[in-house]
C-alpha cells in the first residue's frame, strides 16, 4: 500500500478506510494514519455498519449501493472499499483522478 488512502485500479477506486460505527452522524472526517477516516451513525452490531458504510459511500460518490463492496476487513474497523466507477468525488478528500 502507498502513502495515500486511495488508489486507483482502471476506472475502479480503492479506499483504505478506518471506520468509526456508532457515530453521532456519518461523514468523513480526515485521514487516520494512512488510512481514510469515516463515522458511520449505524451500530456495530448485525452488519448494521457495514450496511450503512456501502450506502453511506454510494451516495457521496454517486454511484449505485452495488457498485461499492468491501474487499477486506468486513469484520475490522480496517475496511478496503472498491468503487466501480465513481460518478464524482466528494470534495475536500484530496483523491486525484485516475492516471493512464
Amino acid at each position: 500500500m502507498t502513502d495515500a488512502f486511495f488508489q486507483w485500479q482502471g476506472d475502479n477506486l480503492l479506499l483504505h478506510c478506518h471506520i468509526q460505527p456508532g457515530a453521532k452522524s456519518s461523514g468523513f472526517s480526515g485521514q487516520h494514519g494512512h488510512r481514510l477516516k469515516v463515522r458511520i451513525a449505524a451500530p456495530p452490531a448485525e452488519g448494521k455498519a457495514n450496511t450503512a458504510l456501502i450506502a453511506f459511500v454510494a451516495s457521496q460518490f454517486d454511484v449505485a449501493k452495488h457498485a461499492v463492496s468491501i474487499t477486506s476487513g468486513e469484520q475490522s474497523r480496517q475496511k478496503t472499499l472498491k468503487i466501480a466507477a465513481p460518478k464524482q468525488i466528494p470534495e475536500g478528500l484530496g483523491i486525484t483522478g485516475p492516471t493512464p
